[in-house]
């Protein structure tokens, strides 16, 4: 189970992590105001991508998919709110992409907690 709840870390951290920074790209290309706006809606469809990867993996069940979904939506919430607050540097920004991963793992835990 331990090694599950890693795997699932890693993959919605980086997947994640990847399309934030593909649609944060993509956003600035149309305008810079689109930079924050690509970044949200990379962000949102790379926790969608990262857990539908993960059910397809078996590192979680079906019936908890939505509320992983929600916990890594959560998790993108903090990280974001985070990041945006310490631009000035690229550390904490990078870092607080590890709270997607988090927030993942809590919303699969609480689906389990809920199941039994």
């Amino acid at each position: 189970m331990a090694l599950k709840n890693v795997l699932l870390f890693l993959i919605v951290s980086a997947l994640d992590g990847i399309s934030i920074l593909l649609g944060s790209f993509m956003g600035h290309s149309i305008r810079s105001v689109g930079l924050f706006a690509g970044a949200i809606i990379g962000g949102i469809v790379g926790v969608a991508a990262a857990v539908w990867l993960a059910a397809r993996l078996h590192l979680l069940d079906r019936a908890s998919y939505g509320a992983t979904f929600v916990g890594g939506l959560i998790g993108f919430i903090v990280a974001a709110a985070i990041a945006v607050k310490n631009l000035h540097g690229p550390i904490i920004p990078m870092a607080s992409i590890a709270l997607i991963g988090v927030g993942a793992i809590l919303g699969k835990m609480i689906s389990y907690k809920r199941a039994t």
